[in-house]
């Protein structure tokens, strides 16, 4: 038998599962065990698995395959991307202080503003993209760096490196939001992040069909520490959830794969037209983390987003664009398109939001597998259609 190391594309589909079922008939899926518990053979000592909120053996296939595909120690699955990021946090003590991206998804500043505080837990938000300001930042109870990178919505980009030698320097831990770009394009945890983490929901899962989190450790005792976190606040993901997200993995190369192709021919298209501001992906070559971003992943990934002109009213863009769906979330198979102000980070004050970037003007697009060129045509037609009504004002929008 070979022992060449697979594809991250091969590994998605065939990463191994030490599930004896499987081993026993040959079954090409993971079984459903729909157990809450688990008959011990023994009165002295119990089996791998007695209550499904400490481990069942569909999610452990899961933890198994995600801690496989990020090249880490431990891999563990939550109820949603929020309780994977929290129960992280929760590794922190009162008194302790921890620096974040400064245009952080919307969730995260809402944990880190209204939730942490009550444990006294501190914070402050720095820009991640200046090294030098987040080093200054560091105090002596500063305890993790929280990184998004490309950061949701605006797409900045951190130098993951530059940040782990700063937190290494401090004794601090980092953490790692690695949703936009996923474990075939991103390997922080190669690049020395302590914990990476999934809202699963998105690309991961593909489907737009069950809510997930995932975590990853660096080390088996980093592991063991979240995952007492995850029992005791039971944030564990269900069995048939746990399934549909394995299977969802194993499309994952080729979904993506086409979905980064066609977001990048939108970003150009956008980036020439009229009506269009600003354009925020980091595979466009002016985008400012071009080359660092090309440094430390694989691909430009499938969101991007985009500021309308003044001219362009943002509500009849909305109702006139047809193919993408309108919602909160991204990476599915369907085109989403969401308004960031009112979704994403409504969590967030308008005057935080300006500071950031996330004006009333911008959306985010995250590309699905329609055909591009529908895309596109469907862009134009809504934006034709925006500023047509901003002129006229006779007409009721």
């Amino acid at each position: 038998m070979s022992n060449n190391k697979d594809q991250l594309e091969t590994e998605l589909i065939h990463a191994p599962s030490n599930l004896d079922v499987e081993q026993r008939t040959g079954a090409v899926n993971v079984p459903i065990y729909l157990s809450s518990t688990y008959h011990q053979e023994s009165f002295d000592a119990f089996g791998p698995f007695d209550y499904s909120r400490s481990g069942n053996p569909t999610r452990q296939a899961l933890e198994e395959k995600i801690a496989q595909l990020e090249e880490g120690a431990r891999g563990l699955a939550f109820a949603s991307g929020m309780s994977a990021i929290s129960s992280s946090f929760m590794l922190l003590s009162a008194g302790d202080h921890v620096l974040v991206s400064t245009d952080v998804y919307g969730g995260t500043y809402r944990f880190v503003t209204e939730v942490l505080t009550k444990f006294k837990i501190d914070h402050t938000f720095v820009d991640m993209t200046d090294l030098t300001e987040v080093n200054d930042a560091i105090k002596p109870n500063t305890k993790v760096i929280y990184i998004e990178t490309p950061s949701n919505p605006c797409l900045n980009i951190t130098d993951i490196n530059g940040i782990v030698k700063i937190a290494k320097a401090n004794d601090c831990l980092t953490f790692l939001d690695n949703t936009f770009m996923s474990p075939l394009y991103q390997k922080p945890i190669n690049l020395g992040v302590d914990i990476v983490l999934h809202s699963a929901t998105k690309f991961l899962s593909g489907h737009s069909d069950i809510i997930a989190g995932l975590a990853v450790t660096n080390t088996e005792e980093l592991g063991e520490r979240l995952a007492f976190i995850q029992n005791s606040f039971g944030s564990i993901l269900g069995a048939q959830d746990s399934y549909q997200l394995i299977q969802g993995i194993k499309t994952l190369g080729s979904r993506l794969k086409q979905s980064s192709e066609s977001a990048l021919k939108i970003a150009a298209y956008l980036t020439n037209h009229p009506l269009i501001k600003n354009v925020f992906y980091p595979g466009l070559p002016n985008h400012p983390g071009h080359d660092l971003h090309n440094s430390q992943s694989k691909g430009s990934g499938a969101v991007l987003s985009f500021e309308i002109k003044d001219s362009v009213k943002a509500k009849t863009f909305v109702e006139q664009i047809r193919l993408p769906v309108f919602a909160v979330s991204l990476g599915a198979v369907e085109t989403i398109l969401s308004y960031p102000a009112t979704m994403s980070h409504a969590a967030m004050p308008k005057q935080e939001r300006d500071k950031r970037g996330i004006t009333d003007g911008l959306f985010r697009f995250s590309v699905g597998l329609e055909h591009v060129d529908d895309l596109i045509s469907d862009l134009d037609y809504a934006l034709q259609a925006a500023s047509q009504q901003v002129k006229d004002p006779h007409v009721v929008g």
